[in-house]
């Protein structure tokens, strides 16, 4: 396959997750939560990439493209073990502990929570989240890119 072909790829991945998380969002009516938000930065950056790398040639726009799907796989894979409760994510995005707080200081946390917690699966296929399925196809993604700066010599 052509470098070309692979950047396109690559980039149309990201783009495609991107409007597959948009359609949940405004058509399933699944709001994103804090950390879906953080895992949509780096797609959106690997697209303008990819518009970029078609442009101008060399190895180092595919190496940050794939980079740019490292990352979001990375931030994939923290999220979903937000969601099943292997570690804890940000103190602003999941539910706290209510041991030993008082009536005013649980009201307080209450009032100050997000509507979305990270903590909670929305959706799932197949026993993954979205997190997780976005963390899968962002390391494909991140091969491809490194194919295409392969050809990029």
């Amino acid at each position: 396959m052509t470098r070309t072909r692979l950047i396109l790829l690559a980039a149309g991945g990201s783009a495609a997750l991107l409007l597959g998380a948009l359609a949940f969002q405004y058509l399933g009516g699944l709001p994103p939560c804090k950390l879906c938000y953080w895992q949509r930065y780096p797609h959106v950056a690997a697209v303008v990439i990819g518009a970029l790398a078609l442009a101008i040639q060399g190895r180092l726009l595919p190496l940050l493209g794939g980079l740019a799907a490292l990352g979001t796989a990375g931030v994939g894979i923290y999220h979903t073990g937000v969601e099943r409760g292997w570690w804890e994510g940000p103190s602003s995005c999941t539910s706290g502990s209510v041991t030993g707080l008082s009536t005013d200081d649980l009201m307080d946390q209450i009032m100050s929570a997000p509507l979305v917690r990270c903590d909670d699966i929305a959706w799932e296929m197949f026993g993954l989240s979205m997190a997780s399925w976005n963390a899968i196809i962002a390391i494909g993604l991140a091969l491809i890119w490194l194919a295409a700066a392969r050809r990029s010599a």
